[in-house]
């Protein structure tokens, strides 16, 4: 897989990712949702930028929810272009089609998200209570680097009460599959998968 078809296929999802996430910001109030099927809905929520609907306040205790979404956008900026060069590498030295298949999927997922990260607040207005404006005269909802991450794809799959007796849970309710996302959620986690599944066609070994 060349270069040049890695690049389409990052515009092709970054393309999906970022049209879903802008028309769920300018069409749906944040919590609003839509059924589709019994176990599929279209459900409107924001993120500080961690993967998978969770949010940062669940790992940050000595530092400020603030200073920790810098941080995680700095850092994800810094990672981006490592997978860029890792891709990069890998075509140039035309690595196995699954690696450089998995290395796009991540990396636009990656970039999908950081757009959000660094820039829906400055793009957007909030979402709470409204249907958020793009551009809007009064400024967005916040700074640079503070943006946060639309995800709407919601998969209520079944639901079930836990057995008292059941570890840590025990007696409540049980909902597959709880985390919301979104497309770059999607392309970022079936690269990885891909590396694991597919490890030896993605690093298959020298013959000597």
């Amino acid at each position: 897989m060349s270069l040049k078809k890695s690049i389409v296929l990052i515009f092709i999802i970054l393309l999906i990712d970022q049209v879903s996430k802008v028309y769920i910001k300018t069409h749906f109030k944040l919590q609003e949702n839509i059924e589709i099927f019994s176990w599929f809905q279209i459900y409107f929520i924001e993120n500080d930028g961690m993967a998978w609907g969770t949010k940062i306040s669940d790992f940050t205790s000595f530092i400020s929810e603030r200073t920790a979404k810098i941080a995680l956008t700095v850092f994800r900026i810094v990672a981006i272009f490592g997978i860029g060069y890792w891709l990069y590498d890998a075509t140039k030295k035309q690595s196995s089609k699954t690696l450089i298949l998995a290395i796009a999927l991540i990396f636009a997922g990656a970039l999908g998200n950081i757009i959000d990260s660094v820039f829906y607040g400055v793009l957007f207005d909030d979402s709470f209570n409204q249907v958020a404006q793009f551009l809007p005269e009064a400024g967005g909802y916040d700074s640079l680097l503070h943006g946060k991450v639309v995800d709407m794809l919601y998969f209520p799959l079944f639901s079930v009460d836990l057995p008292e007796w059941f570890p840590i849970s025990g007696g409540k309710r049980f909902n597959f599959f709880e985390p919301v996302f979104n497309i770059a959620d999607v392309a970022i986690s079936t690269g990885f998968i891909m590396l694991i599944v597919f490890n030896k066609k993605a690093f298959p070994k020298s013959n000597k």
